[in-house]
């Protein structure tokens, strides 16, 4: 199967201590232009999914949403969630760790595109 979203070793434990300081987590790939394009990390009682929200997948047990229209220009990437050490502009949970989470990515392949599109109309 082909996912949409990965995460690295480094940032899922990052996800494991904030998961036992704050509970169940989600996070969404921000789009805002004071948040720039981060993903962002939060409590699920703390963050609200919209209508517009697509869920691309999970990543440590925690779902990763972003924006549709935001969607519509990363369809063609895989997102790989990774941890950096500096402080983030955002609400985020990781950020009183002097740490934020970014996205790495990378084009689907044409064979990966046509697999991906096979799984979902499944869905």
């Amino acid at each position: 199967m082909i996912a949409r979203v990965l995460i690295t070793p480094e940032a899922e434990a990052v996800v494991e201590k904030l998961r036992a300081q704050h509970g169940p987590l989600l996070f969404h790939q921000s789009g805002g232009c004071c948040d720039g394009s981060q993903p962002m990390c939060f409590a699920i009682d703390d963050f609200k999914i919209g209508n517009i929200d697509v869920c691309l997948g999970e990543v440590a047990g925690c779902k990763f949403y972003m924006a549709a229209d935001q969607f519509d220009y990363w369809k063609h990437t895989q997102l790989t969630l990774d941890i950096t050490k500096g402080r983030g502009s955002s609400f985020s949970l990781e950020i009183p760790l002097g740490l934020r989470f970014m996205i790495r990515s990378r084009i689907f392949t044409d064979s990966e595109l046509e697999e991906l599109n096979q799984q979902e109309s499944v869905f």
